[in-house]
């Protein structure tokens, strides 16, 4: 059902060993190295080739959440568009980011409660919220396969206009309710270690987050058999379409840099989908929520920053980028010990070079 071709490993012994070769001792730029090689498997058609990061641009996706009117967050629903209005306005951390970082910035209204009918703003709504999934399914299959169609279609016009590097952020909030209940359903781990403060719940309130999640849990149990009905009963507008992201961006060849638990919590649902999908993934950070860390084993992925972050947005996908340029340049500019007339002495117990 999704086309996502299969990683070229055939170059990984030419691209390590052009990356084993440059001035320095053997894996002495750490993750810096294996994301060369991860980007050298996307993009190379040799060895010789150089990698190449492209007009890098941000998708924010915003959608509320049924469940938010439930109390499970310390923040209202109408955040959620007054947020969306302070992006439009260049006033939020990520605009901050993206201007510092140089990502192009867009922002998608995916189904926050009231349309803005703005410009700056991409309509791609799926409702005006989803539904409370304590008490029913979020949305239906048929809101799932238009959301996925719709990202997609984002997806395509950007690689068409020259992207070749996307990166994806959210914001919605009552979203880490949806999203830890989606990571219990995909992975079978306990709610409680899915569930998480989001933006910094107390514990009256985290103990209600965990009742009502494992309340959906079992409302809909019957149905939580694969990821697309997962999704409709449990996942947010803003996450499906996320999903339909990494699928599509997987499908033409183009890296994605995810951002935290929620951006993850899509990333896994897209695996589970399409298992090629893991391979064109960057996982920009670890952030303070709960279940991250082990949404992120769960993918077998090294995230890249571990900052503290809890403020999604695509804010750490931001703050990653410049080490995405970096593992690029350095497989481009580094000079070979044969360029640079230095000798590479090898360590008998160690194996690495100086």
């Amino acid at each position: 059902m999704y086309q996502v071709a299969a990683i070229n490993h055939a170059l990984d012994d030419a691209i390590q060993a052009r990356i084993d070769n440059k001035t320095k001792p053997l894996g002495a730029l750490g993750e810096l190295e294996a994301l060369a090689l991860q980007l050298g498997r996307i993009q190379l058609g040799s060895a010789t080739d150089e990698l190449v990061i492209r007009r890098p641009v941000m998708l924010v996706f915003a959608a509320d959440h049924g469940i938010a009117a439930a109390g499970v967050s310390i923040a209202p629903s109408e955040v959620t568009t007054q947020m969306v209005l302070n992006f439009v306005a260049g006033g939020a951390a990520i605009n901050v980011f993206c201007r510092q970082t140089g990502f192009e910035l867009e922002v998608i209204d995916c189904g926050i409660l009231s349309p803005l009918g703005i410009p700056e703003v991409t309509e791609q709504r799926l409702g005006a919220g989803t539904g409370p999934i304590h008490k029913r399914a979020a949305m239906t299959l048929g809101a799932v396969h238009q959301g996925f169609a719709m990202a997609r279609t984002l997806v395509k016009r950007h690689i068409d206009a020259g992207s070749n590097l996307l990166a994806l952020g959210e914001m919605g909030i009552g979203n880490t309710s949806s999203a830890a209940a989606v990571m219990a359903a995909l992975t079978g781990l306990p709610v409680s270690e899915c569930v998480g403060r989001g933006t910094g719940i107390d514990v009256a309130t985290l103990k209600r987050k965990c009742l009502l999640i494992e309340q959906a849990l079992l409302l809909h149990h019957c149905e939580l058999t694969e990821p697309l009905s997962i999704l409709a009963c449990l996942g947010g507008f803003e996450i499906v379409q996320m999903t339909g992201a990494m699928l599509a961006a997987a499908e033409f060849g183009v890296p994605v840099l995810v951002d935290g638990f929620i951006a993850s919590t899509a990333a896994l649902a897209a695996v589970r989908l399409a298992p090629g999908v893991r391979d064109y993934l960057i996982f920009a950070h670890e952030s303070e929520e709960r279940g991250h860390k082990l949404l992120l084993e769960a993918m077998s992925a090294k995230p890249l920053l571990r900052l503290g972050l809890r403020l999604g947005e695509g804010s750490g996908a931001a703050l990653a980028l410049p080490l995405v340029q970096a593992a690029a340049n350095f497989y481009n500019q580094m000079a070979s010990f044969g360029e640079a007339g230095v000798d590479k002495v090898v360590g008998p117990a160690t194996q690495e070079v100086f």
